[in-house]
Formats: C-alpha cells, structure tokens, sequence
C-alpha cells in the first residue's frame, strides 16, 4: 500500500506570532494614530493550510508554547487555563485560529521556538474523512485505536509524555519599531514524513508512525496581517463597552472529540471585538431568528447580555484590533456551533447540494435554494468581506464551488434533512492538481478524486499583472503572478518572466515508461480578480512535492553524483532520483525501521558522512524507498523527502 499524502502542506500548520499592523481593511471602530509604544500587540493564532483528502481529524493536545530570543530567554505564550488545548488540525485551512495577544520588545531578536505536546496513548487522534482517496487502507469514518498510533519522539513517564519539538527559524525574527511582521510556525501535515503507513507482511491494521520532530513544522513569513483569515472564533460574552462600540468575549472552544450537544470549553482568554462602523457587521441573533445590520451594539444589547455565546467571523484591522464582519448569538454554546465547518467532499448540480466533511469523519448534506448567500473571506478588502459574492442555485450552477474548499455555514434549521444553507463563507478556495495548458493568460488543474464526479480540470487565470502579490525575501513588493518550489519558499519566481519560466517548469513529467506523472501544484484562489471578474483567479502557485507510488531501487545510490534510480510495478522504465547534500538544502531522508512491531522514524543528516553512509547502504538495488519531489525539466525527480525502510518490509 502506499503511503499516504495527508494533504496540502506548503503552509500546514502555522502556528502565527502575528505583529498586530500591516496592511488596510478600511474602518472599524478605532484609530491607528496612537503613541508609539515600547512593546507591540502580537495576536497569537494557530493556523494551517492542509487541504486532507483522507483525514477528517488529525488532533494534538497543545501543553505550551515558547519563543527563543537570541540572548538565550524565552517567551512564553499564554495559550488559557484550559491545557492541554486540543486542536484538530485539519479544519485550519490557511486560517488562523485566534488565542492571545503578546507584548514583544521593538529590536528583540528571536531565533526559534519551542512547541510542547501531550505525547500518550490517545492524545494523537486519526479519523478517516468521508471520502478517502483510491487505496486507502481504512474504510470512511474510521477512528484509528490508539494502539495502532505510534508517536515518535515522546518521552517522561507513562501517563505524562509528551513531545518536544524545537524549531529553530532560518532567519532571526527581528521585532520591528513599528508593527506589520509575524512569525509563522508551520506544522506541515504533507510531509511525507508526519503520518507514515506500515502495513505489516501478514496483513491486519496499518501502524500510523505520526512524527513532529525533524521536518514538519518550520517558519513561514505572514507579509500582512490584515489579509489573515481568522477562522470563526467562539466566545461567551462578558460586556458591551459604554459606548457600544466594542464587545469583549471570553474565548471559547469546541469540546474535542466532539460531544452532543456540543460543550464550550473555556479558556478564560479575553477578547475585544469592535462592530464595524463604516461597512457594517451583520448580526444573527439565532434565538429571536432576525438579522440586522449593525454599526454599534446598542440595538442588540438584549442577544449579548453576558454569558451569551457567539461565534464571530473578524478580520485584523492595521493598527491590530480585530473588528467583527458577522457575529452569531444564541444563549446556547450548541446553537453557535451546529453550523457545518470542513472541507467541500461533493458539489451535485443536480440536486442543488453540497456536502461537507465535518471532523468526525461524517458527511454532511446542505441544500443551495434561491436565499443562500455566498462570501469569500478577504479581510484587507473590508467592504468584499461582507459583501455576497453570490446567490442562490445560479452561484452554484456555474461551477464556482469544488471540492476541497474550506467552508464555514449557517444554516436555516439544524433539525431539517437535508439541512439548507442561509449563508456560506468560503474561507479558502484551493484548487490543485496536475498543471497542463499553459497560456500567458493561465493554465489547467486536473485532478481526480475517489468520487469520480468530483474530478475536475479548472481552467485558472493568473492575476492581473497589476495585482499587489506579498513581498520577495529581500522585502521588495511583488506584482502579478508568481511561483515557487514548496522545499525552497524563500526563492520565489516573480515579476516579468515568471509566466515564460512557469510554462518551462512545467512542461517535462516524470516518465516511468507507460506510466508517467507531471508536475503537481496547488493555488488558494482570489475571487473577482481584474483578470476574471466574476471568477476564481490563481495569484501563485507552490510546486508541491509529487508523491510517486512506492518505488524499488534499480540502480543503487552512490556519491559523489548523489542520484539514484527506481522502478515502480506498473512501469516499464527507471526514472532518476537527483539527491541534495548541500548544507540548508539537503534532501530529507528518514528511515523507517519496524521490529517487534514497533516502527521508529530516523532522520539521516545528508550533509554528514555518516548520514550519507546510511543512504547509501539503505538504498541498495532492491530496497524499496517512497520519493517526494519536484520534476525537472530533463526528466529527472528532485527529491525533497526520501523515506526508504529497514527491518520488517511494510506490504
């Protein structure tokens, strides 16, 4: 069996530092003209970009989290009296999920960082989604028994392990005198080396190897916090400010694994949330079923008494205050939360339906009829942020939803089937897949799913040439479309010849004979773009790692030309694997060893002559070895990730 992808992974898990400034939104109930301070706001938020196929949960109980300053102290971040904070990784699609704000020193140095898990049996959760990809070794809905979980890396006593994972940032994260930095820890749930499947000879259940240590999680730049989509945060509220323009909540989370009813867990973390004054949040007061729109609270005092719940869609404004663009308030936790949150699993045009994977594994059935609202996230845009992209059947009709977008809905009675949607965020549109069709003006994903009617070959633009695109890693402002490799995010392709060099890139596959592979990227889409006004358009787009079949060694590995080749069952050539040894961008290699049943992750360092000894000697001609890498223009396969395996030989 192969081993699985879980997902997207060029920004998976981060958890955000975010300097709370940088970048517009429009107005909201406050000023950015205040005295500089010694110390700025820095929101704390955990975030990720995974787009899962086959898991509807991947959870981690979070103990602690600190930041490393050069001069050797640490800080700690405040994550509430709730620990450990379980977290389902898979629902923070490249949105960040709000906890605290920090006090950080303008000129500090940090360096790194250190994230602490709860390492036993059970604190690591694995439920298969709805609908695994083809091959998949376990059925829709399953919940992985512990026992089949192994966690690599734990340590202490029985009953209070837990997992370290230190990280140490590529380049120093220098506090800046005025706000607008972050510091992103990304927890890549595609790394071929987080969740590895060992299927044992005689058959029987996989062993889940989950490894967060030596790869997965890393630092990743947030150019502008104002274009941070927060996912709905959950709250009880405490009070409404005298002058009605602000609501401070305490921050709330889902019970996990989840419960009926569904039960808030409180952090006790305080949160201010002001109404927007000038483009107007929209209020749902979910007892007395009536919307409004409000500028301040005063009009809806009564729906925010305190120890209300809410759940609130909101968006940084520069000066790093969040401000609210829908709130949802009930006197129950369970109203605020019954409204279907995951991945789009199913669009069926015939039936005006779409389904959803929630986190247990479960789909979930939601009708589009003519009063179903659609929005896309866009929190630097304040006015788009709360502006319907569209309505009703017609929206869903032209082929403006897909699977794999990650969406939040509210819908009209939870007690209905199937249940209707009143209003839809679509908090990411990702599209990915095999890019063919290159044009200057843009290009095809293909891509199939287990559910052949969820296939799809979308035809994306590229952004106008004039669209504002982040910052290179000089700091430079960038325009239009641009592209990088997913191992190497800091060496972006941009400006007049990234399209020329971006049909060049992609134009060769990996050719094992009668069965090739071409090269694999993903785009989180923007909607009404200049280039496609009333549609989805692709501002860049990350190589992704192509993940081969499960491959043997036809031509062992040797040095100093560090390559290899492989043959795969269902091909009839060998294809050449190119290996980094280079220092800072050394190819990734992990050993898996099982023996007595136990399956233990080792990475080998590349640029050492013993890592390199272990390489060679594990890649042998007949080992068998999984490559995950970016194809190259003469055939050839970069490997980001190597994965071979010693002892017991998995099935």
């Amino acid at each position: 069996m192969r081993k699985n992808l879980v997902g997207l992974g060029f920004s998976a898990i981060a958890l955000a530092i975010i300097s709370a400034c940088g970048g517009g939104g429009g107005a909201g109930g406050s000023t950015d003209s205040a005295p500089q301070t010694r110390t700025l706001s820095v929101p704390v938020v955990l975030s990720d970009a995974s787009s899962a196929e086959d898991w509807a949960t991947i959870g981690a109980k979070v103990l602690a989290l600190t930041l490393n300053k050069s001069d050797g102290t640490t800080v700690s971040v405040n994550l509430g009296t709730a620990l450990p904070l379980a977290v389902n990784f898979v629902q923070l699609d490249q949105i960040g999920e709000l906890f605290q704000n920090l006090q950080l020193t303008p000129g500090d140095v940090y360096t790194g960082s250190t994230l602490t898990l709860s390492g036993n049996p059970g604190d690591i959760s694995l439920i298969v989604s709805a609908d695994p990809g083809a091959g998949f070794p376990l059925a829709a809905g399953t919940v992985v028994p512990p026992s089949n979980i192994q966690i690599q890396g734990a340590s202490g006593t029985t009953g209070s392990k837990t997992i370290t994972v230190n990280t140490t940032f590529e380049k120093p994260f220098t506090v800046p005198s005025t706000a607008g930095s972050a510091i992103n820890l990304d927890i890549d749930l595609s790394h071929p080396a987080f969740i590895v499947e060992h299927i044992p000879q005689a058959g029987g259940n996989p062993i889940w190897a989950v490894n967060f240590r030596n790869g997965p999680v890393k630092r990743k730049t947030v150019d502008d916090v104002t274009a941070q989509v927060l996912r709905h945060l959950y709250g009880a509220v405490t009070s409404v400010s005298t002058d009605n323009s602000s609501l401070t909540l305490d921050r709330q989370m889902p019970t996990m694994p989840v419960v009926t009813p569904e039960t808030a867990v409180d952090t006790h973390l305080p949160v201010n949330v002001l109404a927007d004054t000038v483009n107007k949040t929209l209020f749902y007061d979910l007892d007395a079923k009536k919307n409004s729109q409000i500028a301040d609270f005063s009009s809806v005092s009564g729906a925010l008494a305190a120890g209300k719940f809410v759940r609130v869609a909101a968006r940084y404004q520069q000066n790093g205050t969040l401000v609210a663009t829908r709130i949802w308030a009930s006197s129950t936790f369970n109203n605020v939360w019954l409204s279907p949150e995951g991945h789009i699993l199913h669009v069926n045009k015939a039936s005006n339906q779409i389904v959803v994977a929630d986190e247990n594994g479960k789909p979930v059935t939601m009708a589009i009829d003519a009063n179903t609202q659609f929005f896309f996230r866009a929190p630097a845009n304040a006015l788009a942020d709360v502006t319907p992209i569209g309505s009703g059947t017609a929206f869903l009709q032209a082929n403006n939803l897909a699977r794999g977008f990650k969406v939040h809905a509210q819908v009209v009675d939870p007690l209905a089937t199937p249940m209707v949607a009143s209003t839809i965020d679509i908090e990411t549109a990702a599209f990915q897949g095999a890019i063919g069709s290159v044009t200057n003006n843009g290009f095809i994903y293909t891509n199939t799913f287990n559910t052949a009617g969820d296939n799809y070959a979308q035809n994306m633009a590229f952004v106008d040439p004039t669209t504002a695109n982040g910052k290179d890693s000089s700091g430079n402002a960038i325009t239009g479309f641009k592209y990088w490799d997913f191992a190497y995010p800091t060496l972006v392709t941009s400006g007049a010849s990234a399209i020329t060099n971006f049909t060049t890139t992609t134009a060769t596959p990996v050719s094992f004979g009668n069965k090739s592979f071409s090269a694999q990227g993903v785009s989180y889409a923007l909607w009404g773009n200049k280039a496609n006004t009333n549609g989805w358009a692709a501002p860049w787009v990350v190589m992704k790692p192509l993940q081969l079949p499960r491959a043997t060694v036809s031509t062992a590995f040797a040095s100093p030309a560090n390559q290899f080749k492989i043959g795969i069952p269902s091909g009839n050539a060998n294809v050449t694997v190119n290996v980094n040894t280079s220092s800072g961008s050394a190819t990734l290699a992990y050993q898996v060893d099982k023996a007595s049943g136990v399956v233990t992750l080792t990475q080998q360092d590349l640029t050492s002559a013993n890592g390199l000894a272990a390489l060679t000697s594990g890649l042998a001609a007949g080992a068998q070895v999984t490559v995950s890498g970016v194809p190259q223009t003469d055939g050839s396969i970069r490997a980001y990730v190597l994965t071979y395996y010693t002892g017991d030989q998995p099935k």
